[in-house]
């Protein structure tokens, strides 16, 4: 992987003990060989039968992403299913001064090719790539949940140009963070032993 260079390479356990999801991104620009070598770690991934199922859109026009943002948010508010979050998100999504993005300067969409059986799992481990390696980087990075779906309808195709037959599955942004967001608690797993 040409992305990391060995005086800056980090731990594995300390990326993935340190990685958080990042909400609030400063203005500066990520530039094109760092995006590259995002996806350069993506791809990395592993997938089932080695089909690498995934295709990577990048946007960086801001104008774009708050068009995106509204319309996922009126997308979202119509066609959300209760949960124990509903009100929350409502009140979130509602909010004309939220934006999904939180204004980072990327957006990289991991999208599937065309539907198949392990398409979610191929392109999330590609995500965890990408997130891993924007947090070695020094980056922030945050899936957008709030996207996903819209993403994946006529309109939200449409937005971004995106194939009929590809599937929207870890729309991920990335940016410089301006704080350090704190650990969060973990619980504790539960774990069965067979055998």
């Amino acid at each position: 992987m040409q992305f990391f260079k060995a005086n800056n390479a980090m731990d594995l356990n300390q990326a993935i003990i340190g990685r958080r999801a990042v909400r609030g991104y400063t203005k500066e620009a990520i530039d094109e060989r760092t995006i590259r070598g995002l996806v350069d770690a993506a791809v990395h991934a592993p997938s089932a039968v080695n089909q690498q199922p995934w295709a990577f859109t990048v946007v960086r026009d801001q104008s774009l992403l708050d068009q995106v943002s509204r319309d996922a948010k009126s997308y979202m508010l119509a066609s959300m299913p209760a949960s124990p979050h509903s009100d929350h998100f409502q009140s979130l999504l509602s909010d004309p001064t939220f934006q999904i993005f939180y204004h980072a300067p990327v957006l990289i969409l991991i999208s599937a090719l065309a539907q198949g059986p392990w398409i979610v799992e191929d392109c999330a481990l590609a995500a965890e790539n990408l997130m891993l390696a924007a947090y070695a980087a020094g980056l922030g990075s945050c899936w957008i949940g709030f996207a996903q779906s819209f993403l994946n309808t006529s309109d939200g195709k449409k937005v971004l140009g995106l194939p009929a037959a590809w599937v929207s599955v870890a729309p991920i942004i990335v940016g410089h963070p301006k704080a350090a967001p704190p650990p969060v608690p973990r619980k504790e797993p539960e774990v069965r032993w067979v055998g």
